[in-house]
Order: structure tokens, then sequence, then C-alpha cells
């Protein structure tokens, strides 16, 4: 078998962190939050295709389900922000936008198979807090009056400090939310004006304890380097201060520049004032060495965690998982996306609803779940599913059990893709034996690069993605 990593999710240390070497390989490629990856679905999936593969899905009751509700609106732009939302003040859009989801559950909940449970749910957007607490409240009773919930089910939401009152905290809790990620992004008022989110650290500082008094047991902040007017050493400094509010979960997104979906982000370069990207890497190495000093687990991509945060355990044991809300510890869930452009995915199966709001609504309107796009898999999409997944979340790929999990001789079926890790394995990103291959330190930073190896669908062309650091 393979031999370990020496502690599972290492970073490289400072003496690894080569940054000619990851210059090299700041290439554009998928998160692999799915395989195949978005681009791949299709509206050409018939809809009662997808409707079949939901009642598929539903044929065993012990199947867990993952909820995912997409609550768009937002009162402000954040300039780098690359979600799908809607700026308004209008409060009551809330009230409406939740109409909708009311008739989205009642047109699925004849679909779901009634036992089976729910063992994580999560809120995310734009805003989740930009709803009122009595709205909140209401859609817990939505939610709750059609699902059965696991008693050690994992709930969470996004929360922005600056639009958040205590109640608010107190209606996702009441809601069953036990976890929280908080969007800081940068603590220094200079970036934070440049990017048109103005946040100071003593905001942030009462909604985090406003949530630990409230019950919350998990909550993660969010960071972005690469944005305008950082430095390393800047962002040193606003590491330093979130790392005092002792939070369990640590992302540190790269900026993902994609003003070709999201326009807003072309202010950035009449502003030229964005970092250059040896100065965005001086960033990602000064992360790392900072955040595994205090004791955080690099867990993969974006991702660090306390030693003993489940994410941590599941990394350790083997049983972590990749999805579109991250890296997950449950495993062989069905994830129900319920509102504007979610996301939904079965064992053979994805897929989106309409992106615009309109669109969302009329399709509720018409009588029929709200569906744009989606994707039915093939054997080979399953395979090298799961081939990704576990480079993703493991970080090496032990021959022997791979072929016994996938049923075939893993070794002859990619042998292509094996020989092709040859380069990587020369700049030292992974070593390969005869049993399997290990992905070094400096090759965790690079994780996506190696996925990439044996992503079929990447042969066929190129696709517009973020950059990989």
């Amino acid at each position: 078998m393979v031999a370990p990593l020496p502690i599972p999710g290492a970073p490289p240390a400072p003496a690894e962190f080569d940054l000619a070497l990851v210059r090299k390989y700041n290439v554009p490629g998928p998160r692999y939050t799915s395989y195949p990856t978005a681009p791949q679905f299709t509206d050409a999936t018939p809809y009662q295709t997808l409707v079949e593969a939901i009642r598929r899905d539903n044929q065993e009751a012990a199947r867990p389900l993952s909820l995912y509700f997409h609550l768009p609106f937002c009162e402000t732009l954040c300039w780098f922000c690359g979600c799908t939302t809607v700026i308004t003040l209008r409060r009551d859009a809330a009230s409406e936008y939740l109409d909708y989801l009311e008739q989205e559950l009642a047109l699925l909940h004849p679909l779901v198979n009634p036992s089976r449970r729910v063992e994580q749910m999560h809120f995310g957007g734009g805003t989740p807090t930009f709803l009122p607490p009595a709205v909140i409240r209401r859609l817990g009773e939505a939610i709750h009056s059609r699902f059965q919930f696991a008693p050690d089910s994992e709930n969470s939401v996004e929360v922005d400090p600056r639009r958040i009152t205590r109640d608010h905290v107190r209606a996702f809790r009441e809601l069953g939310c036990n976890r929280a990620s908080m969007g800081v992004q940068d603590t220094n008022p200079e970036v934070q004006l440049a990017v048109h989110r103005l946040q100071p650290m003593e905001v942030t500082r009462q909604a985090f304890d406003w949530m630990r008094a409230e019950g919350y047991h998990s909550i993660s902040l969010d960071l972005i380097y690469g944005l305008p007017h950082q430095t390393a050493d800047s962002f040193a400094r606003t590491i330093d201060e979130v790392l005092t509010l002792q939070p369990d979960r640590l992302a540190v997104f790269s900026y993902a520049h994609v003003p070709w979906i999201k326009p807003s982000q072309r202010i950035f370069e009449k502003q030229a004032n964005l970092p250059s990207t040896d100065e965005k890497l001086r960033m990602l190495a000064t992360a790392v060495r900072k955040l595994t000093a205090a004791g955080m687990v690099y867990i993969g991509m974006d991702h660090f965690a306390r030693a003993d945060d489940e994410l941590a355990v599941a990394q350790r044991e083997g049983t972590l998982q990749r999805n579109f809300q991250g890296y997950s510890t449950h495993a062989g869930a069905s994830i129900y996306g319920f509102g504007m452009s979610s996301i939904s995915q079965t064992a053979d199966s994805y897929r989106q609803n309409r992106k615009e709001l309109p669109d969302y609504c009329a399709g509720l309107d018409a009588g029929r779940l709200p569906l744009e796009r989606g994707l039915i898999l093939t054997e080979e999409d399953r395979l090298r599913r799961q081939v990704i997944m576990r480079i993703m979340c493991d970080r090496r790929i032990d021959y022997a059990a791979l072929s016994r999990r996938l049923g075939i001789d893993f070794r002859s079926r990619f042998a292509r893709e094996i020989e092709s890790l040859a380069d990587l394995e020369a700049d030292g990103l992974l070593q390969r034996s005869a049993e399997g291959m290990v992905v070094s330190g400096i090759g965790a930073l690079l994780i996506r690069i190696i996925a990439m190896r044996f992503d079929a669908y990447l042969e066929s062309g190129p696709r517009r993605f973020s950059k990989t650091v």
C-alpha cells in the first residue's frame, strides 16, 4: 500500500514553497466541486429525463439527503463577488421569494421517499441573513414540515456580519443551523473600500460572539487573497486579526477574476491596483505558513480546519468528500437544491435550476420544477468522478484499493493518465510507485492540476475557468 503522507493534508514547508513552480502551474482549471463539471450540463437534457432521475434516486430509503437553499438577495454588490445574486433594498422581496420556494418544495415533495433523512443542510447566496427573522422562521416551518432530519444533522448558514442582528442568528439556530460561515475577506479598510465592502473588525467580532452564544458549535471565516491593495504583509495582519476569534475553520479563497461572467469585476482592471501574480503567491505562502503555525490543518484547495474538526478527522480516515458546498464529511448523500441557480446531484445525474429570478419564478408559475439544464452521467463519468474525488480528498491513489472499489484494474484502465503524470512527478508535485501515487506538499496546493489529468472533457477543447491558484 502507498505510504501515507507524514501529516494528512500537510502543505509545503517554507523551503518547499517554490514560487516559480506554482507560477508555472497557475493556469485555468476546474475546481471539481462536481465531475463532470458544470460546463458539461446542457439544456438539451429533457425535463422528464431529469424527473425520472429523481424517481430513481428515491427508490432507496437509506440514501441520505443534503439540502441546499439559494437565498440570492444582497443589499449591495461586493465587486469581487462571483456568486449568483439579486441586489435590492426591498425587504418584501424575501417573502415573495419564499412563496416560490414553498411552491418548489411542494412540487418536489411527492417525488421524495418519505423515509429518507436529511443529514446536511446549507443556506447560501447571496446573503441568507437578508431574510428578516420572521421569514427565516417561516422557511424553517416549510422545510421541517416536509423533511425528516437525522438527530446529528449538520446544518449551516452563510452570514454577512454587516447585515445581521442577534435575532437573525437566533432564527437560523431555531431552524436547525449549528454551523455558520462568515464572510470577512480582508480586515484592511483600504482593501474593503476598494472592493465595496466596509466591515469593521468590531462588527465581525460582534456577529461571531452572537453565534457562539446562541450555540453554533462550528464557525468558519472566509478570506480572499488577490484583491486590490493587498500585499503579503497586509494579508498577514488580516490573518493575525481573524485568528483572535479562534474560528473552527478558515476558507482562504484565491480571488477568481472572471469578468466574462461577472462584469462588475472589470472595475478592478480600470483601477489597475490588483496585486501581481508573484505577490498573490506570496500571500498564499503567508497564509499557509501562519495558519499551520496556528495549529490549523490544511484540508485541501482553500480550506483549513482545527485538528479536531470533523473535516480533519474525515481526511485522516479517508472519508472526506467534495461537492458544490466544498469539502464535506457526508458521503453518499443526494444533494437537493432549491432556489434560483441551485444545483442538485444524485448518483447518476446533475440538474440546475434557472439562473435568473424572473425565469425561476416563471417556471414555477407554469407548475413545473424550474429546471434549466442537467446531465445524466455515463458509467465512464461515474468512474472518473470517483477517481477525481479521491485525488482531491485523499491526495493519493492506491491502485489496488481503488481497483477493488471501482471493480476495474486501475493501472490498466488509466494507464495513459498515469503515464501523463511524469512531468508532474519530475517537478515534484507527486511520487509514483508500482502501488500508486502520493501527492507532495507543493502538489497539495496544485491538486487541481493533478486531477485535471483524469478529466476526459478537457481534451475536447479549452473551457473558461478561474486559475488554479
